[in-house]
Order: structure tokens, then C-alpha cells, then sequence
């Protein structure tokens, strides 16, 4: 990619929700049409929310070690989900067929959801894909910010270092740095009024 490429139509950071914020309710579709809910990982030692989606380049780079994450960090305890919040009739390509074509060819095996009124976006503040919110097990943010240093103009190797360390430390009962990097990436595609503010 040269640099200079126009990636998304605005380049956005994740809003940083205050750290502790419980995690909000929701109650979405899966690419099966099987409601996942909050409540259905009350098990899990925590939750990884991301909010992602089809075409975008951020998260298009990322998509091999997320699913590969998504993968490890599940067996370990930590249940992951995906959430899909862009406006699919200005963005056909992140429509719930594509998303179930979305899963399977990235080889996720965490449920990916759509929110097709967007208000789970708005009550996590999410912001962009990808946008990553990390809880314990009593549905804290503890974590909330980038993958890592990678993104599609920089050339840097994708490890998943910054989450993969949160996640590392929620599951050894040690502290989690609160010096948190925003996540960066594309706006998500707000239907019109839904905007953040």
C-alpha cells in the first residue's frame, strides 16, 4: 500500500470509556440468526466486546490474529464476540450474508453479531473498527484500546501485543496497565442521527 492511500472515509480513535464502566447490556443475531446475548457468558473469567466489520482495511489486517486470539483466549476462559454496527443498506458489503462469509473466511469461531439499530454501539461508545473492550469477570472495562502498533500504512508486524497482554494479565489476576493507546481505524457507518456526541 503507498503512502498517502485514503483507507476509510475518517480515520477514527476509539472513545477510551472510563475504565470499571460495567459492561452494557445486549441481546443480538448471530450470522445463524441465534440471538447471543450478555448474559450468555456468565461462565467466562471475562469478555472481549470488538466492534469490527466486513471491508474495513484496519480490520481486514488484523483479522488473522484476531481469529487466531479469539481461538486461544476462548479455550483459556475469556469468551469473545464481535459485533457489526455499520449501516448495511449504505454499506452493503457489511450486510449479515457478507458477515457470515466474513466468519467463515477469516476463521472465526467466536459468534460475530449484528446490530442493525446500533444502539449496543452507542452504549459501549464505540467508535471505529476495530474498537476492543475488554471486562473481568464482574463485567468491568478493564482494557479498552488498540490490538497493537500496526496499522495498514505503517508496515508494523500485527502481534496483538497491546490485548494480548491485558488479556494475559486479567487471567493471571494481575494488574492491567492503565496506560491504555486508543484504538484507531475507520468510523463506524452511523445510520443518520445515531452519531456519538
Amino acid at each position: 500500500m503507498t503512502p498517502g492511500t485514503v483507507l476509510c472515509m475518517s480515520l477514527t480513535p476509539s472513545t477510551m470509556q472510563e475504565l470499571g464502566t460495567l459492561m452494557p447490556a445486549f441481546s443480538l443475531p448471530d450470522t445463524n440468526e441465534k440471538t447471543v446475548s450478555s448474559n450468555s457468558f456468565v461462565e467466562a473469567r471475562g469478555v472481549l466486546v470488538v466492534f469490527i466489520c466486513n471491508h474495513c482495511p484496519y480490520v481486514k489486517l488484523i483479522r488473522p490474529e484476531l481469529a487466531g486470539i479469539g481461538r486461544k483466549y476462548s479455550e483459556r476462559g475469556i469468551a469473545v464476540v464481535a459485533i457489526n454496527s455499520n449501516d448495511a443498506k449504505k454499506y452493503p458489503a457489511d450486510c449479515p450474508a457478507k458477515m457470515a462469509e466474513e466468519a467463515r473466511d477469516a476463521g472465526y469461531t467466536f459468534p460475530y453479531l449484528y446490530d442493525e439499530t446500533q444502539e449496543v454501539a452507542r452504549a459501549f461508545r464505540a467508535a471505529c473498527t476495530p474498537d476492543f473492550f475488554l471486562y473481568d469477570q464482574s463485567r468491568k472495562l478493564v482494557y479498552r484500546g488498540q490490538f497493537d502498533d500496526a496499522r495498514p500504512e505503517n508496515g508494523r508486524p500485527v502481534t496483538g501485543g497491546d490485548l494480548r497482554a491485558a488479556m494475559d494479565s486479567l487471567l493471571n489476576a494481575a494488574p492491567i496497565s492503565p496506560g491504555q493507546k486508543p484504538s484507531m481505524g475507520c468510523n463506524i457507518k452511523w445510520k443518520p442521527g445515531n452519531e456519538l456526541r
